[in-house]
This record gives C-alpha cells, structure tokens and sequence, in this order.
C-alpha cells in the first residue's frame, strides 16, 4: 500500500509539474517595484487630477474596465484601433454595447507621460486597471491592492463583444452565466453591478421600459419622470438625452442602487431583475441595508475582474501607443 501511495503521490507530483510548465507569471502586486517604482503614483496622480476637472472621468474608468475585461481578457484590447488593408479601421468600439464608453484619450496621455518615466515598462491594460482601482477611491469605494503585470493584447475582438458583454435587456440568467464564465460569482456579479449607482443612462437603453406603455415592475411616478426625460420612444444617441441612475446620491458608489433596485426605481431591466431572482435578492437586500457590506463586496468583485485571463510573459506586448499594436 505504501508503495502505490509513493508512486501515486510522484505521478501526481508529475502531473502538476507539467501542467504548470507552460503556465504564465501570475500577477502580483507590486509588479513594477523595481522596474517603475512611481508608476502607480504617477497614475494615480492623473486620475485625481482629471477627477477634478471632469468628475465623470471616475465612472469612465470604471466602465472602460469592465469592458476591457469582459472580453477575453484584461488586456487593453478596448483601445485598439487597427488599420484593414482596405484603410478600415477595427475596432471594439464599434460595438454596439460599447455606446456610451468615454474618454479612452485620457488612457494614452497616462501613456505618454508613463513613457517618459520608463520607456517600454507599463502596459496599456495595467493604466486601466489601476486607473480604475484609484477612480473607485474617489467616488466613495474602498481602496484596493491591486495585482498589476498584465500585457497588452496584439489584436482586438470586435467582431465577438457580444459574445462576452451581456445586453441591458438580457435575462439575469444569461447576465449571470455570463459573469460565471470569468470566474464571477452571483454574490460578485451583484455587487458589480452596483456601479450603476453612479453615472447616468442614455434614453436610447431606457424607451423599451417606457413604450409604448410603462413596464409594470417600474414604480409610476418614476416611470413618469423617466418619461419626462425621455420624451420620445425613438430617442436620438446623439442627443443629450439622459436619466441619473440615483437620484439621491449620483456620483457616490453606495448601496441607494440597491434601495432603488428594491423600490422598483432601478433604470434597466437587468437591475430590476436583480430584486425578484430568488438567487440574487438575498444580496440585493442584504447590500441595500449595510452599504459597508457592499462596499466590499464591490471591491472584491473589481478585483476579481480586474484578474480574467490576463496576458503575462510573453503572451502579450507593452503597447508604446495604447491605439496600435507595436510595429
């Protein structure tokens, strides 16, 4: 018995051993400690700064993550924009569920600056992580120690983002097999989406709740607000038309998403589903009477995102301009 113990126990050694031997460097925090001891200062100090000149820059950061991530991996693929020999450009941002995504500039003038600190050193996907990690401090969330040593990817997916990021008006079911497919639990794929706490809505994702008559689960006097603010069932995407997602509190991360999701005040679908699945209304209760609670909660499901597949090693490059592959 103890011989075929020993012998299981080395084959099992073997096992892992060579399972591992193709592997990537995992992530660590820290990562640029010797090679670029100031660049998470440096980024942090860009994003306070443009904080205060354009408060919404926070929730773009944090939007911007989840897109990235979503899709493959977290690995800046959202800021390609690739050249086709017909002089077309590929992009994730022709998506259709990347309408409404700001302020992808403010990612390459981190770049730059993070160039002339150390050449060739800091990836595109680590700004945007660590980008968001400090945008989530500003509007009200917990600091965050975040891995960082990710690389950039040499191809976008333009053509498969809807593959990966669920539509506002996907069933929760979908939504959270979705989440469960990056390795994020219901408890976190709730709690991630109490981003919508902050921010607004475009009236182009809130008329199918609206027309032609009002959604039932939507409490009336905010379906008549809403409709106030979206006067038109055919609203146009490139007017200034929009509703806060809390009225409350609109630029804090807090759990009023939670209260509002409970008073059938919450914008989308996806967030009203959130208050009738038996499956994700424990959280939502639970998150919407301990803003403590959620505020963890959030902050580990960030970090679980943030750490979906990310390229390491030699799987990926260090982008020079955050827009194109290195030449």
């Amino acid at each position: 018995m103890y011989w075929v113990g020993s012998k299981f126990a080395f084959l099992l050694l073997f096992v892992l051993l060579f399972s591992n031997s193709g592997k990537s460097q995992q992530l660590i925090v820290n990562y640029y400690n010797e090679t670029c001891p100031r660049a998470e200062d440096i980024i942090k100090q860009q994003v306070f700064s443009l904080y205060k000149k354009h408060g919404n820059s926070a929730i773009s950061w944090i939007r911007n993550l989840f897109h990235d991530c979503m899709v493959k991996s977290c690995d800046a693929s959202l800021l390609l924009e690739i050249k086709e020999e017909e002089g077309g450009i590929v992009s994730e941002m022709k998506s259709s569920r990347s309408f409404g995504i700001r302020n992808l500039k403010y990612v390459n003038k981190i770049k730059q600056l993070l160039e002339n600190e150390c050449p060739d050193t800091v990836s595109c996907a680590d700004i945007m992580a660590l980008a968001a990690r400090d945008a989530i401090v500003l509007i009200g969330g917990l600091e965050m120690e975040m891995k960082t040593g990710r690389r950039d990817s040499r191809e976008c997916y333009e053509g498969v983002v809807e593959d990966f990021i669920p539509n506002h008006n996907d069933s929760l079911s979908l939504v959270l097999s979705r989440f469960q497919d990056i390795g994020i639990d219901a408890q976190a794929t709730v709690a991630l989406l109490g981003a919508h706490s902050v921010g607004r809505v475009h009236c182009v994702n809130l008329v199918n709740r609206l027309y032609p008559t009002v959604d039932p689960t939507l409490d009336p006097d905010h379906g008549e607000y809403l409709k106030r603010r979206c006067p038109s069932p055919n609203p146009d995407p490139k007017a200034v038309l929009y509703a806060r997602n809390d009225l409350q509190t609109p630029m804090v991360l807090d759990n009023n998403y939670y209260k509002n999701v409970l008073g059938q005040k919450a914008l989308l679908l996806v967030d009203q589903q959130l208050g009738s699945s038996p499956i994700t209304l424990p959280y939502v209760q639970q998150m919407a009477s301990n803003n403590t609670y959620f505020l963890a909660q959030f902050a580990r499901a960030v970090l679980l995102l943030s750490e979906n597949a990310p390229l390491t090693d030699e799987e990926g490059e260090i982008r020079k301009d955050c827009r194109r592959v290195n030449k």
